[in-house]
């Protein structure tokens, strides 16, 4: 019935490649060529013409009448001025400000010529040192104040206090102007900023007193006297400050080794009243920086030199005897925690302190370009360059082997400072 049987295989070809290869085109596309031109254009044809009004005589008529002159008041207003200005040639014919000055057109000349040797015979025969140099608002008088930095008898022996004008004719070096006999050594001096006569001084007795060279009698004009708000200690450094709620008038700023920075200001009865008054007090200073261990109620700290900011009148730097410096501000509200017999609340003015030197801060100088560098320089011979942002001092230099005494920005070159060393340098 059934039975099994082979069938021969059916190729069957495979299309799909040959029919994907037929739909696949390919075809490109371009635009077709853009035509340009360049084509330039100058005008060959030049023409000048020129336009004049006809003067007419009705508009001179009109010009003469507006430049009209009325000689009667000019006469009147030149007889009234006759006087002041006549009186102002005679000054200017008189002056000396120009005397002896030629044009140098060459290259200046770099080194420094003495120009006065000043000195006072008397001062010199008793051995006193020349404590400070000051000079006045119209730079032509210069005061100098004698005393003694050593450990004399400052207690029973004088000192003066004496003014040279140097625009004056016959200037005498060894013969002042002008001496004023102090009582007690005087350690600082400074002119009134506005008041070329008018010059005060600290004394090493912690008395303040203000003298007025233009006196002939008793110069002196105001002084705080031996009270309760006086310095105990000697006054180092005296700054006049501009009184915010009297726009004519100045306030005295004094700095002691007390610890103390007092604010003055002017009484009519010739008296410096204090008006305000800061204590620099050990709590203030970080542990980490003291040079020295504070002993149970020694919480003064003493100030030896100071600097306001010329950028932000309410910030001082002052330098310290443990050789450290301190950022503080007038502003500052905060009760010094010593309080010191004072008629009037002391506060603690410190806000951050600096990396201290080897020895007692003797200088302090803000830079009148950058708002927030300042120098400092001291006994270990050290300047230090510091920024108010941070405690370390961005360069130190070592200038001497002995002490440095005095460092000053230069007014008019932002890069360069001037210090002064025990080596006489």
């Amino acid at each position: 019935m059934f039975a099994d049987g082979t069938v021969p295989g059916a190729d069957v070809e495979s299309l799909w490649r040959s029919a994907r290869s037929a739909r696949c085109e390919a075809k490109s596309c371009q635009t077709g060529k853009i035509s340009t031109a360049e084509t330039a254009v100058q005008s060959h044809t030049i023409r000048d013409a020129g336009v004049q009004t006809d003067q007419s005589k009705a508009a001179v008529q009109d010009f003469q009448q507006e430049v009209q002159v009325d000689y009667a008041s000019l006469l009147s207003f030149l007889q009234r001025v006759e006087d002041a200005v006549i009186k102002e040639l005679n000054r200017n014919w008189k002056s000396r400000a120009f005397d002896g000055f030629e044009v140098n057109w060459t290259d200046q000349n770099e080194t420094v010529l003495c120009l006065h040797t000043l000195s006072y015979p008397e001062a010199q025969d008793q051995n006193l040192q020349v404590t400070s140099v000051s000079w006045n608002a119209t730079g032509s008088v210069v005061a100098c104040s004698y005393g003694r930095l050593d450990g004399g008898d400052w207690s029973t022996e004088k000192s003066y206090v004496c003014t040279w004008n140097l625009d004056r004719r016959g200037l005498n070096p060894e013969r002042p102007d002008l001496v004023v006999d102090v009582p007690s050594s005087v350690m600082c001096l400074a002119f009134h900023p506005s008041q070329p006569s008018v010059i005060a001084g600290g004394l090493f007795s912690g008395e303040l007193v203000v003298w007025d060279t233009s006196r002939t009698e008793d110069s002196v004009i105001w002084r705080t006297g031996m009270t309760d708000d006086t310095h105990t200690d000697p006054v180092y450094q005296v700054n006049w400050l501009p009184d915010a709620k009297h726009g004519n008038h100045s306030r005295l700023l004094s700095v002691s080794t007390d610890g103390k920075i007092l604010v003055w200001r002017e009484e009519r009865d010739g008296r410096l009243a204090l008006a305000e008054g800061f204590a620099m007090v050990a709590q203030q200073v970080p542990r980490s920086m003291r040079l020295k261990k504070f002993a149970c109620g020694e919480a003064a700290v003493g100030v030896t030199s100071l600097s306001f900011s010329h950028f932000d009148p309410c910030v001082f730097v002052v330098g310290v005897e443990g050789g450290y410096s301190l950022k503080c501000s007038i502003a500052a509200e905060m009760p010094a925690l010593h309080q010191m017999g004072s008629s009037v609340p002391l506060r603690a003015p410190a806000e951050l302190a600096f990396s201290p030197h080897g020895g007692p801060v003797y200088s302090v100088s803000c830079s009148p370009f950058h708002r927030n560098l300042f120098l400092t320089c001291g006994t270990d011979g050290q300047i230090h360059l510091h920024s108010m942002l941070q405690t370390q001092p961005l360069i130190s230099l070592q200038l001497s082997k002995k002490y440095l005494f005095c460092v000053r920005w230069s007014p008019v070159r932002p890069l360069v400072f001037a210090a002064a060393s025990g080596e006489g340098k």
